[in-house]
């Protein structure tokens, strides 16, 4: 109830931003934070797009949907909830470092599979109680410690020691640590991933390919956890099992079975690779340019490719790869012309 209550006030203040800034597009990221600025650009004219990062789309999203543009999406299953003339099947946009790696896991991927030789574990950055518990006995029971491979668990500051002090008795091989710098590198380097299924982790998951069993966390809003775990199940990418389920002697089984099974694993990654969209920030970035104004990161003007699109696929005057796989036919939005364009900065890069 306080938050309705919030909504004028907010409102109004989106709609002195918009007045003050003058953006030629608004991009909403999700959450209440974005809806009254997001409705304060649509009524006022000016473009406007969201990122819908996850398999389920939240209230605000819902809502936002009959007044957004374009709609940047995550799993195919959301693009009815905006229509397929808003939405682009994009991805949700990782690091640079991740579209290193995964080059490098298309150009070679038997390669990539030998070299792997961990089994990650994410208990987040918080620390996940259960699976900060659970995973070292699982894993203990997997046979890990038999195994020419090595644990790297990420516990969160609170549960480091105590999780490091159940590997050290359990006599596997274990880095036990509180964040991890270089998680590009820790995800390639692994044989096996159990984590939590928040949109972040799986774009970062999917954009390398490596196979995963997620715990989805239990009181996320409007369960997307579980929902960004199932849907990845279903494309063979993923095992998902709910925490209220889990039991350690299960777990352990899939575990085991999954480091026996090199060709279920291959067959994971490939299916995780296939989801995953590691040039999804270029993707939206190039679509919004061209959508604003025709113009690419040099300052020259974009010609439509003179290869012809993908079956499905029709350019509208973007010089989009024709590798981009999006949500639906494209549709051309007039540009906004409601004023002079001025250089965009997205991650320190100014493009003019």
């Amino acid at each position: 109830l306080k938050s309705f209550a919030r909504i004028p006030t907010a409102m109004k203040e989106a709609a002195a931003l918009m007045k003050d800034f003058e953006p030629d597009l608004v991009l909403g990221v999700g959450g209440y934070a974005s809806g009254p600025v997001l409705l304060a650009a649509s009524l006022s004219g000016r473009p406007t797009a969201l990122l819908e990062q996850n398999a389920y789309v939240g209230m605000t999203n819902r809502i936002l949907a009959r007044f957004v543009d374009r709609a940047y999406i995550a799993f195919e299953q959301t693009g009815e909830v905006f229509g397929a003339s808003k939405s682009r099947l994009t991805g949700n946009p990782v690091r640079q470092e991740f579209v290193e790696h995964a080059r490098l896991a298309l150009a070679d991927p038997e390669g990539f599979e030998s070299r792997a030789r961990t089994v990650l574990v994410l208990g987040g950055s918080q620390g996940a109680r259960k699976l900060n518990q659970d995973l070292p006995r699982a894993l203990a029971l997997a046979g890990v410690a038999d195994r020419s491979l090595e644990v790297v668990h990420q516990t969160g500051d609170a549960m480091r020691e105590e999780v490091e002090a159940i590997y050290r008795e359990l006599g596997i091989r274990a880095r036990v640590v509180t964040f991890i710098d270089e998680i590009a590198r820790a995800y390639a380097s692994a044989a096996l991933v159990v984590a939590r299924a928040g949109a972040t982790t799986l774009a970062e998951l999917c954009a390398i390919g490596r196979p995963s069993i997620l715990i989805p966390f239990p009181f996320a809003a409007d369960d997307h956890q579980a929902k960004n775990a199932e849907a990845l199940q279903g494309q063979g990418a993923s095992i998902c099992v709910r925490e209220s389920e889990l039991e350690i002697d299960q777990l352990a089984s899939l575990i085991g079975g999954l480091l026996d099974d090199p060709g279920k694993r291959q067959a994971m990654a490939r299916a995780a690779r296939e989801h995953g969209r590691p040039d999804a920030a270029a993707a939206i970035v190039d679509d919004m340019m061209g959508w604003i104004g025709g113009v690419d990161p040099s300052g020259e003007s974009t010609p439509v490719p003179e290869i012809d699109p993908p079956s499905g696929m029709h350019y509208s005057g973007l010089a989009m790869s024709p590798t981009l796989r999006l949500g639906g036919p494209e549709v051309a939005l007039g540009a906004a012309a409601h004023r002079p364009r001025r250089p965009v900065v997205v991650d320190g890069t100014v493009w003019e």
